[in-house]
């Protein structure tokens, strides 16, 4: 049985999310604005979705970017992905970016962000004095390599 996400409205301006097709991953989230709003290049705007939810025990909402805004007009999210906590009531709020190069509107009940709901597991936390030695070790961004080692790059 598939766990249920419990949806309040908080505004005549809200849409329940929903799936937009059977094998989508992530809920819709639309935006709850009276009138547009327009995002300037490099500006951030934190937009009402209008919606307070109840996720299943275990899970979290991960908030991602639309990926047609983020490809054609550089709109995406400045935290992505955001976190919604099981125990969050609060209004959703969704914190949008412009990267691109010219001014975007965003319209009121525009499809804004996805939201994918995911079970969380909790770990014991144990402090010790020291880890177990890896291959990688301290290695950090970039040391396993960029390339597959099929194609050497060229300059």
């Amino acid at each position: 049985m598939a766990p249920t996400l419990r949806v309040q409205t908080l505004s005549d301006l809200a849409h329940v999310p929903a799936y937009q097709s059977d094998g989508a991953a992530g809920l819709d989230l639309h935006a709850a604005i009276a009138e547009p709003v327009s995002l300037a290049p490099g500006a951030i705007e934190l937009i009402p979705i209008g919606i307070a939810i109840a996720l299943p025990p275990g899970h979290e909402g991960q908030v991602r970017p639309r990926s047609g805004l983020a490809s054609r007009f550089g709109v995406t999210l400045p935290n992505a992905p955001g976190t919604i906590d099981e125990d969050y009531r609060g209004e959703v709020k969704v914190p949008l970016i412009n990267l691109g190069r010219d001014a975007f509107t965003i319209e009121p009940g525009m499809r804004i962000a996805q939201m994918v709901v995911s079970p969380v597991t909790h770990c014991v936390i144990e402090a010790v004095d020291a880890l177990d030695a890896t291959q990688r070790g301290r290695g950090g961004f970039g040391s396993t390599g960029v390339h597959s080692g099929a194609a050497t790059p060229t300059t």
